[in-house]
């Protein structure tokens, strides 16, 4: 599926774990052989604007999959806002961010689709039958599911105990089979295939199941050493100036030792820096760290202070003029919806037809 925009905007890890599972740095040949027979679904939460963390765990990647020739979905997941805090916050101008960013970052609309979930009825109702498929005490043992209502403080609420399964709807429902996800998020793709199978099982072959693709890039630390977070207020924003950028880094946690070595297990935080670099520049993090030598953290800071704002000038550039056109933006969400709307309406008809629910009251 593409996008029907057709104007242009203004202005070494390997693979190892899970069923389905694998590596976007050895991309499997039989994606690599027919791209465009394969959909990526994927997408965020508009809970805030993005930060470095996610462009270099999942916005690059998905720019280098649709310039491979895959067909790429993105979500803009605004009701799974909910679901674990009261207020969804400004949410429209929120959504319009999201977009800029994505467009920033090289989502092409042209070739992509943008959607926002709740302009797309039939996801949700796809939910109905994927509920009857999974047990509660399947959901209440997923480990993600489990973090985040830790995370929240608050009580399980039953979005959030659904939360997977309201994923593997967006999965199944817009013909997902590649799913790009951190080691964490394993655990929702196996919800999307265990729905998948149990319904061909049950009512005959409607869905192919999804295969989760793991990137080679560990998460990205924060500058006070945790996961970067939204939540934790610990991150680089994407939009954010060099000063306030290179302050960031300032402050970064990193060790006393002089000299710079790569070692994740003993030196995380000074890791987590030539990771960034390494990462940015497409090159080894053990030898980002050779070149620095006996500079200490002063070096190690400076090179990724500089490495970080070169990287992302361009991007906070087009950031900007898009987010001046929030009608632009209204219209890439809106050509992106449109397309989703008839993949998943259709998708659902299927449904119904393979269940003989017989549910076209309003046709008779």
């Amino acid at each position: 599926m593409t996008g029907i925009i057709s104007t242009v905007s203004p202005a070494q890890h390997r693979a190892v774990i899970g069923s389905g599972a694998t590596d976007l740095a050895s991309l499997p040949a039989h994606i690599r052989r027919d791209p465009g027979a394969h959909r990526v679904v994927t997408g965020d939460r508009p809970t805030g604007p993005l930060h470095l963390g996610h462009y270099i765990g999942t916005l690059a990647n998905r720019v280098r999959l649709q310039n491979l020739g895959v067909p790429v979905t993105v979500i803009v997941a605004d009701y799974q806002v909910i679901t674990d805090r009261e207020e969804t916050g400004p949410l429209r101008d929120r959504v319009r961010t999201l977009i800029a960013e994505y467009l920033a970052a090289g989502i092409d609309p042209r070739r992509s689709v943008i959607v926002a979930h709740s302009s797309v009825p039939a996801l949700n109702q796809l939910m109905l039958p994927f509920l009857s498929l999974v047990t509660d005490a399947e959901l209440h043992r997923n480990p993600t599911v489990k973090a985040e209502s830790l995370a929240s403080r608050r009580s399980l609420s039953g979005l959030l105990l659904t939360y997977p399964v309201h994923q593997a709807a967006d999965i199944l429902g817009l013909r997902g089979d590649v799913v790009p996800v951190g080691r964490d998020q394993l655990p929702h793709v196996e919800v999307a295939r265990t729905i998948a199978r149990r319904f061909n099982a049950r009512y005959g072959p409607v869905f192919v199941e999804p295969d989760a693709l793991l990137t080679a890039t560990p998460a990205v630390l924060g500058v006070d050493g945790a996961k970067m977070s939204k939540t934790r207020g610990n991150t680089i924003l994407l939009g954010a100036g060099e000063d306030e950028t290179a302050a960031a880094i300032r402050g970064a946690r990193t060790d006393g030792l002089r000299h710079i070595t790569f070692d994740p297990h003993s030196r995380p935080q000074v890791a987590n820096l030539l990771s960034i670099v390494g990462a940015l520049v497409h090159r080894d993090p053990c030898d980002v760290a050779e070149q620095i030598g006996d500079g200490g953290a002063a070096a190690l800071k400076d090179l990724t202070i500089e490495t970080v704002n070169e990287s992302l000038r361009d991007l906070r550039r087009r950031r900007g003029d898009l987010l001046a056109d929030p009608g632009y933006l209204d219209e890439v969400l809106l050509a992106g919806t449109t397309s989703a709307l008839a993949t998943c309406c259709d998708v659902l008809q299927q449904v119904r037809r393979a269940m003989a629910m017989g549910m076209d009251y309003l046709q008779a």
